[in-house]
């Protein structure tokens, strides 16, 4: 591959900036071929650069035919700082309107391996040391863990062999570290989902896996070329260990993932590739109901959230969700549980964020024959208030056991979405969170009413999905002095009941008084098992919710 004066050298278009410094440039440059996307090719000059943080690589874009992996390839087309979205790290592109095979034959390159001596843990010096690899063949070693299930989209996260300093799950995951909460683990996506296996966290990785360093949806991803072979590692879906009587209130708090019973029209929903889905044929109905039933025990409240109305995603303006109330009530009844009643407050039509159409909502299922929703408590919080504006309301009801006569209020939460989230690799104030302030407003909100609560002398329990941490700003202002967290009750190990791109993290808490936790009479247990089994490339699957269930059982004084 010697240089002549037709052909441009990749590392001087890719400099050793993000940006390319020869965008919107015509150019021909040449290299190996490395491998391959659905959109495109990457091309490789085998010799490295002397400065490290200069890629000699590119990706080509092409939709049409691909030359083979390890033929040397020539393109023209003009380059591009490829941005998905605002804010994100740009990916320098050449537009291969003109691709010729030069030889068939390429030279053979080595993959640089990320492992636990080089990946730094600082993200500013981990975004400097992947801008140098963009492209590049790397590789991932044999005897990784990997710390996420395997999703519908053929993606897989992973903890090098031999990584220290991390902390992990009794599962093998790896949870969230409160001084790098955004660190990023090495992954790669599989396109051939004939090729991509269906794995739980915990399982081994047995043989290497390689492939260019591809930069998709915000983060780094080895664009795997070849089968992988694993070890995968059984789950098994624990049960509560709480125990339920007359005198106890039990309440599980349940994220419903969306679910509506409702295959959708695609004439009336936002987008048909995303918003379409059959919940009562991938079974879900059914998976919720045995969690609620052979895992939970029946308890006597089920906090939902994620509750959509009976049409699912069709834009129809219904915001009634009595139909996917009735299918959970009927699937749980059919698999040995009581007949529940619900109770929400409907939203305002496309009011309250999450999926178009689907009118998400907060909702509670209670057994009539152990409690009763007090007469006149069910209301929303949060309507009209600037905090609140396009998220979830807060849900709020007071139930008494019917045996005892104990009283609990229950506030039913789910706070203000991360998606806005700025990537670990953003140019801009990299892992900005431009929703905290909200949810922490939301929080204060909260907080506040709690304040009456204890005025009037009322117990209270505060749960749900609080899209943040426990050791967040959002957390601090809701518990105060005055409110603990159950989760930090917990031993370290257990606390996690969602994973995001391998970190095992916590979203829903246990919000109690500093009194009532004190005096010992509550149990507070988060089941593992759902959110560490892993759907199958490809298929949406029958996989309840991306969230573990969180069981919590009041005493009476």
């Amino acid at each position: 591959m010697e240089s002549t004066a037709t052909w441009t050298p990749i590392a001087k278009i890719q400099g050793n900036n993000l940006e390319s410094p020869l965008a919107d440039q015509e150019v021909t440059t040449r290299g190996v071929v490395t491998g391959s996307t659905r959109k495109g090719f990457f091309i490789q000059d085998p010799r490295r650069h002397e400065d490290p943080t200069v890629s000699t690589a590119v990706f080509v874009f092409r939709l049409g035919s691909k030359p083979r992996r390890g033929t040397v390839a020539q393109v023209t087309g003009k380059v591009v700082n490829f941005v998905a979205r605002d804010n994100d790290r740009p990916t320098t592109q050449v537009l291969g309107d003109e691709i010729e095979v030069v030889s068939e034959e390429g030279r053979e390159i080595a993959p640089i391996w990320l492992n636990a001596d080089n990946l730094p843990r600082d993200g500013l010096e981990l975004a400097r040391f992947l801008n140098g690899l963009e492209g590049m063949l790397v590789g991932i070693g044999a005897g990784a863990t990997f710390i996420a299930p395997s999703n519908p989209f053929g993606d897989y996260v992973v903890l090098p062999d031999g990584m220290e300093g991390v902390r992990r799950t009794e599962h093998g995951g790896v949870l969230i570290d409160p001084e790098v909460p955004d660190r990023w683990f090495p992954g790669f996506r599989i396109l051939d989902y004939a090729r991509a296996p269906q794995l739980n966290v915990g399982a081994k990785l047995l043989l290497p896996v390689v492939g260019p360093l591809n930069y998709r949806a915000a983060s780094y991803q080895v664009a795997a070329q070849d089968t992988i072979a694993i070890r995968d590692q059984p789950i098994t879906l624990e049960t509560s260990s709480l125990t339920a009587d007359d005198a106890k209130i039990t309440v599980m708090t349940l994220n419903s993932f969306n679910l509506d019973p409702k295959v959708e029209d695609a004439a009336l929903v936002n987008d048909p590739n995303r918003d379409i889905d059959d919940d009562v044929g991938n079974g879900r109905f059914k998976k919720l109901a045995e969690a609620v039933v052979e895992q939970a025990g029946a308890p006597d409240i089920l906090a939902l959230q994620e509750i959509q109305d009976s049409d699912g995603a069709e834009q129809s303006g219904n915001v009634d969700a009595s139909e996917t109330y009735r299918h959970l009530i009927k699937a749980i009844q059919e698999v040995g549980g009581p007949v529940y009643e619900a109770a929400d407050v409907p939203p305002v039509a496309g009011a309250d964020g999450g999926q178009p159409g689907g009118n998400i909502r907060n909702g509670f299922l209670f057994d009539p024959a152990r409690v009763e929703l007090i007469a006149g408590t069910l209301h929303e919080r949060g309507r009209g208030e600037a905090a609140f504006e396009d998220s979830r309301k807060v849900l709020v009801g007071h139930f008494r056991k019917r045996a005892s006569g104990q009283r609990l209020a229950l506030i039913n939460v789910h706070l203000a979405s991360k998606r806005q989230q700025y990537s670990l690799f953003a140019p801009i104030d990299p892992g900005h969170d431009p929703r905290l302030e909200r949810r922490v407003q939301q929080a204060q909100a909260i907080r506040e009413y709690l304040l009456e609560l204890r005025e009037q002398g009322t117990s209270y329990y505060v749960t749900g999905d609080f899209n943040d941490f426990e050791f967040s700003d959002t957390l601090r202002e809701l518990c105060g002095t005055e409110s603990v967290n159950l989760v930090e009750t917990l031993p370290l190990a257990d606390r996690y009941d969602y994973n995001h791109r391998g970190l095992s993290q916590v979203l829903m808490h246990g919000i109690v008084s500093s009194e009532e936790a004190e005096a010992g009479r509550i149990e507070y247990e988060i089941l593992h098992g759902n959110e560490l089994l892993g759907t199958r490339p490809g298929d949406l699957g029958d996989k309840p919710t991306d969230h573990a269930y969180v069981l919590a059982a009041f005493a009476g004084s």
